[in-house]
């Protein structure tokens, strides 16, 4: 075991959970974010839960961000010139050739990261085959410098065709730009990704330039307030797909970092998926500004090895997370249709809801649930005091302008979110032609239990599992992110016994070339997924195989029926065509130490209150809720009641009940 801090940035809150090595206990806090310097919350998150001699013992300190996320969806990152093969100027703007929707006459494509004038072309070529012709040159190079000079570039993308084959071109191109006085920084896209599809690389290479100096900047300020605190060990930010980097490798490889803040949810949501022994669990990440939800399956979050930002592929390991505008600060309104509607706008931490009386006057998700008596007696973390009144005159807005009562449109927030948010599941369960109604629904985030049987309702689901620590559950995950280093490379053959010895070859050179990154230890295990397809089909599937040492350890005619089984469960049905290899994967994961789950003693603040009139959305009236602490639950009891602890609120409603389970989670399960 090891003494541990994780800190989870959201739009509204920043959470953070520590666990203590030496008393087994895990604390948990939360503060306000602080939007224009995130780096300021977590100081202040520190300094307010974790005792100095824990900041100096800690050995890890785990961190989840949407820093490079906001940078790429609000565009403010750095200006990037591209440099690419001759005829190759426009693959970020020709893209597929196909429409993401095909028949919205009013679709638009995302303007792309480089305007076209900085898309610059050299001479020379590196065939599929690896053959050469031509070399790029040092005056096409020059040239390129001083157009990007004139436009005030300060980082360079560099994308040649087939540069995953052979990169010596780009390696020449990064030599004679620095020979040419460029002084900013250079992303090579043979070092980000070693896999074909040319546009897609090329996106990768532009997304990770145009964040590399803004994630870079913010990860030195946050580890010098860090260091500043007193700590003293090692510094890891989560990856998009999993597990976790040291600060040092994601100011080299930021790309890996876009979907770091979601994915602490679902690797916290598989770890308690291994301890419940559930096998199918849907996640429910309810925070301030945003929704994610996750599938988890056999215990495990499912990956995919090419993600997607704003239309803007990025190949890299992504945990598939969905995430839209929805939350406890995403603003009704009414359109102009007299509709109402909800989000994606946010009031965000700053100046936050009005109930929050911070100088808010719109009214959020937050307003209806304080309104509705959902929260309970009305006292959060971070020291607020819901103002009830200001929720009142925030929804009277919205109520005036579609002509309904106060407290009818509160309820219609409420349930034009759950109905948000309730789409976005379906995407990763009923549009993957996986049934929701069977599965364990896994609310969390500071309005995640608030939401549950809402959100339970609109996807006919009958359990509910509150964990431990709900309200900093991402930061939890956190707790347990593995260190992770992985690399992949294209290698396209006939998937046979022929194919041994070059998958061996591939795997040798991707391990070694990750541990020549510096940051993995002796103690490193490798892992290997293939990915395969049949013959004359364009997508693939990425199979796992078991290793001897760092080479196959298992049969070809093993691996295809793995292969076989896996199109089965996810076609619903096979082919009898051959198949190929496309890409070998490698891995190195470094265990973080296990730390025990203990549920929080301190589950619920003192408020003296046992009953509230609440909003009932079974009923369609307000009625009376009792409030119990979560600690006091007893053998369980029957909805309608709310049930507070530190930081969060879970709502039921009628027709619910819940208890308390096993290892510190409550469960909710519909009344016969």
């Amino acid at each position: 075991m090891s003494t541990r801090i994780a800190v989870d940035i959201g739009g509204t809150f920043t959470d953070l959970v520590y666990f203590d090595e030496k008393t087994g206990a895990t604390v948990q806090g939360k503060v306000s974010t602080v939007p224009s310097a995130p780096e300021q919350g977590v100081e202040t998150a520190i300094q307010t839960f974790v005792p100095p001699e824990i900041i100096a013992d800690a050995e890890y300190f785990l961190h989840g961000t949407t820093v490079g996320l906001n940078a790429l969806l609000e565009r403010r990152g750095a200006t990037v010139g591209l440099i690419t093969t001759d005829g190759f100027r426009d693959a970020l703007e020709i893209r597929r050739g196909d429409r993401v929707e095909m028949y919205n006459l009013f679709w638009h494509q995302t303007k792309p990261l480089v305007p076209r004038r900085l898309r610059l072309e050299v001479p020379g070529r590196i065939l599929a085959d690896g053959t050469i012709e031509g070399a790029p040159t040092a005056e096409a190079v020059s040239s390129a410098v001083r157009t990007f000079a004139e436009h005030g570039v300060n980082s360079i993308a560099v994308s040649l065709i087939n540069a995953y084959v052979d990169p010596q071109h780009e390696i020449l191109v990064e030599k004679l730009l620095r020979e040419a006085g460029f002084e900013g920084g250079i992303t090579l896209s043979h070092r980000i990704s070693g896999e074909y599809r040319e546009y897609e690389r090329t996106s990768t290479a532009v997304i990770d330039a145009f964040v590399r100096g803004r994630m870079a900047n913010y990860l030195q300020r946050l580890d010098g307030k860090l260091r500043d605190l007193g700590f003293t060990g090692q510094s890891l930010i989560t990856r998009s797909g999993g597990g976790s980097m040291t600060f040092s490798e994601a100011e080299e490889r930021p790309f890996e970092t876009i979907m770091s803040g979601p994915v602490g949810g679902a690797q916290g949501a598989s770890e308690f998926a291994h301890l419940l022994g559930d096998e199918q669990i849907v996640t429910a990440d309810v925070g301030g500004t945003s929704f994610d939800t996750s599938l988890i399956l056999r215990g495990e979050p499912q990956i995919l090895f090419e993600g997607e930002i704003d239309n803007m592929p990025i190949q890299s390991p992504w945990v598939d997370v969905r995430s839209i505008g929805a939350g406890g600060g995403s603003i009704a309104y009414a359109d102009t249709g007299g509709f109402m509607r909800v989000g994606p706008q946010s009031a965000g931490a700053d100046p936050g809801p009005a109930c929050y009386a911070k100088g808010g006057t719109a009214p959020a998700v937050t307003d209806g649930a304080a309104y509705l008596g959902m929260l309970g007696p009305g006292e959060l973390a971070s020291g607020i005091t819901l103002d009830i009144d200001a929720a009142k005159n925030a929804i009277a807005q919205v109520a005036s302008a579609i002509d309904q009562p106060v407290e009818k449109a509160a309820a219609g927030i409420l349930q034009i979110a759950a109905t948000s948010m309730a789409n976005a599941m379906r995407e990763i369960s009923v549009e993957q032609g996986l049934d929701p109604r069977g599965m364990t629904l896994l609310p969390f985030g500071g309005a995640g239990p608030m939401m549950g049987t809402l959100l339970a309702d609109e996807m006919q689901m009958n359990r509910i599992v509150i964990p431990p620590y709900a309200g900093i559950f991402s930061a939890w995950g956190l707790l347990g992110a593995d260190m992770v280093q992985s690399a992949s490379q294209t290698l396209i053959l006939p998937f046979d016994e022929a194919c041994v010895e070059p998958v061996n070859r591939i795997l040798t050179d991707l391990l070694t070339g990750i541990r020549a990154r510096g940051e993995s230890s002796d103690a490193a295990e490798p892992s290997l997924r293939l990915d395969v397809r049949y013959l004359g089909q364009e997508h693939t599937l990425s199979i796992p195989v078991a290793l001897d040492g760092e080479r196959l350890g298992e049969e070809i005619p093993i691996i295809a029926e793995r292969f076989r089984e896996e199109y089965a469960r996810t076609f619903g049905a096979t082919m009898n065509d051959g198949l190929e290899l496309t890409s070998v994967r490698a891995q190195l994961k470094t265990p973080l130490p296990k730390r025990d789950l203990v549920p929080p003693k301190d589950a619920s603040p003192a408020s003296g209150v046992a009953e509230i009139e609440a909003y009932s959305f079974r009923d369609a009236t307000r009625k009376p809720f009792r409030i119990c602490p979560r600690d006091q639950l007893g053998d369980g009891m029957d909805g309608p009641l709310i049930v507070t602890e530190t930081v969060t609120t879970t709502y039921v409603d009628s027709g619910w009940h819940i208890r308390p389970g096993t290892h510190g989670e409550m469960i909710l399960e519909r009344s016969a």
